[in-house]
């Protein structure tokens, strides 16, 4: 009789473990729409408000406070659902200026219960953000943090809704954004097999190597631009590769505008067409962070 108790038992205990792995594998990813911002840390305010508010022309829009009443951070209003997010206190001995990259996403709990679903280390609720948007935070393979946001009514982007979008930007949107990647088949098991990007262009410095990869979001049409990495980059490079991409429709007169706004036109350098044979112009703010600035089409 004991024995038959123990064996109801553990066909029991087995169908409810089976039940359990059905209901995760049914777990369906919720969409994931595009960049939601990109994220640098900068160690002079007032210059970094000049890069991006001067030079790059994007209205600052609104800023968080900390407990303390200081600046926690600020942010460069790009369009209507991306933004620049600028943290002040760069410590001087920091190599790394990227703070995290965030993707939009239409419903976070349930992207949340997902990511668990798939065995990565997500947070045990989601986080209500002092912006009024709810939030959390996840570790790349490369120790990147990437930030899901979901963007709700009543918060300062949706009260900022038809308004800070300058005239004077020199561009509207965010294309992609680039970090560093030291093991592509880690990075690919985390964004392409269980975030659903897929790639769309590959190349490199020349014929012969691989340097970036280009990962579409699965429900948009931004990307993020794995760079190839071998070794521990230094702090100029870090800068270089990671980096935010925004479109403009025409390099000349990108160029022409990014040099009426500067004391000495001289230092921004001429565009150059890329290995992906498009029109490309690089400005770097105060602390070395790249932007990129870059035609939609390649040339013919």
């Amino acid at each position: 009789m004991k024995r038959i108790a123990i064996m109801i038992l553990v066909v029991v205990v087995c169908a409810l473990v089976s039940a359990a792995r059905d209901q995760s594998s049914d777990l369906k990813r919720p969409l994931i729409t595009g960049v939601a911002h990109i994220a640098f840390q900068v160690s002079d305010l007032a210059k970094a408000r000049s890069f991006y508010g001067s030079l790059l022309g994007y209205d600052e829009a609104f800023q968080v406070s900390k407990p303390d009443g200081s600046l926690a951070l600020t942010y460069f209003k790009v369009n209507e659902r991306q933004y620049i997010e600028i943290f002040p206190d760069l410590p001087p001995d920091k190599d790394d200026r990227l703070s995290h990259i965030a993707f939009e996403t239409t419903d976070l709990e349930a992207l949340r219960v997902y990511l668990l679903s798939m065995g990565v280390k997500a947070p045990e609720k989601v986080n209500q953000g002092r912006d009024g948007n709810v939030n959390f935070t996840v570790t790349d393979p490369d120790g990147h943090r990437v930030e899901f946001v979901e963007y709700r009514d009543g918060s300062l982007h949706r009260r900022a809704k038809g308004r800070f979008l300058s005239s004077r930007r020199i561009s509207d949107r965010i294309l992609h954004v680039g970090l560093t990647v030291a093991d592509q088949a880690s990075a690919d098991k985390f964004y392409k097999d269980i975030l659903g990007f897929s790639e769309i262009w590959r190349g490199g410095r020349d014929d012969t190597s691989i340097n970036w990869i280009n990962m579409k979001v699965p429900d948009g049409t931004d990307y993020l631009e794995y760079m190839l990495v071998t070794g521990k980059p230094t702090r100029q490079q870090l800068g270089t590769l990671h980096h935010v991409a925004l479109l403009v429709p025409d390099i000349q007169k990108a160029l022409e505008t990014a040099r009426e706004r500067v004391s000495d036109p001289a230092s921004i350098r001429s565009p150059q067409v890329g290995r992906n044979r498009r029109w490309q112009l690089n400005l770097f703010d105060p602390d070395g962070s790249r932007a990129e600035l870059m035609e939609p089409f390649p040339i013919k």
